[in-house]
């Protein structure tokens, strides 16, 4: 197993160095300049400026530089936000964010999950129609259609929750629930399948031959196989919470990373978006790492080849 980590934490890290590259030479070749405003700015003061920020030096001193000091952890200054370093920016907004995609990752595998297995057992009755039809509505609904919905109706018609900000737990509910609902709805029928295909097996039929508890059969001989396919899925769902939290954190008005996100791409602030990708990266890749763990565990005939 440490073999294993080891070598899937080294490819990781050539997976975020190539990420680097790749987000650093596009946004070295974006039309304009982080410096550029209504008001012309004086060549010199322009000049210092860009001396400052390292804009006077070719493009692979600049890079090689830069990935350097990110190595460190180190992002250097927002080109934009004055007296504000990236790495502050991200300490003061990324508690929110983890916050957010915390709770909607519990929400999502505390409601699809159950709701998949309940299906599977309960096959081709109500309890099996009404959960998977919700699902498939909710994987048709995506986060930027069903945020604008919730605040409309729990939020403006209803007035029972906040539609937007986040000044307490009350805030929280409505951008959680756009998050955790859209991805329980697939842990939802990714369960139900895997734990259709357990319930078909051989050895199941042999203990209910037995008289085996269905309950016995459920939790312990079919839950640990029916729920990989939810597992392999948790890299994924992982990587849509964090690119979904841009667009519900703008609807709901959510001090995150995803509002940074945002304005860095439209003020052109190289440095807070070579931070942010690479954060959003990293966290990626040590979920996938996990996954995979768990894979092994769950399943005994995989191994950490």
């Amino acid at each position: 197993m440490l073999k294993f980590v080891l070598f899937r934490l080294f490819q990781g890290l050539i997976v975020l160095v190539a990420i680097y590259a790749v987000t650093f030479f596009l946004v070295a070749a974006t039309p304009g300049s982080p410096f550029s405003t209504e008001r012309a700015i004086a060549p010199e003061i322009l000049a210092q400026i860009e001396a400052f920020y390292g804009y006077d030096r070719p493009t692979s001193e600049r890079f090689v530089t830069s990935l350097t000091n990110a190595v460190q952890g180190e992002f250097g200054p927002s080109a934009v936000y004055a007296n504000r370093t990236v790495t502050q920016i991200i300490a003061e907004s990324f508690p929110v964010s983890l916050l957010l995609g915390s709770l909607a990752l519990v929400m999502a595998l505390g409601i699809g999950i159950p709701a998949g297995i309940l299906a599977a057992v309960k096959r081709n009755t109500w309890l099996d129609y009404v959960p998977m039809s919700v699902s498939m509505a909710g994987i048709c609904l995506p986060t930027f259609v069903m945020g604008p919905l919730l605040a409309l109706v729990f939020g403006l018609i209803l007035n029972w929750l906040p539609a937007g900000g986040w000044f307490g737990p009350e805030f929280v509910i409505l951008p959680t629930a756009t998050l955790g609902l859209y991805y329980a709805a697939y842990f939802a029928r990714l369960t139900r399948g895997g734990m259709l295909e357990m319930l078909n097996q051989d050895f199941v039929r042999t203990a209910r031959a037995k008289g085996v508890k269905e309950s016995t059969i459920v939790l312990k001989h079919c839950l640990k196989g029916g729920l990989i396919p939810a597992i392999t899925f948790l890299g994924p769902a992982l990587a849509g919470i964090i690119s979904g939290s841009f667009v519900v954190e703008t609807i709901f008005q959510v001090p995150g990373l995803g509002q940074w996100f945002v304005r860095a791409a439209l003020n052109r602030d190289d440095f807070l978006v070579l931070g942010l990708t690479v954060l959003f990266a990293t966290l990626i890749v040590i979920m996938n790492l996990l996954v995979d763990i768990a894979q092994v565990a769950l399943n005994p005939r995989l191994k950490y080849d």
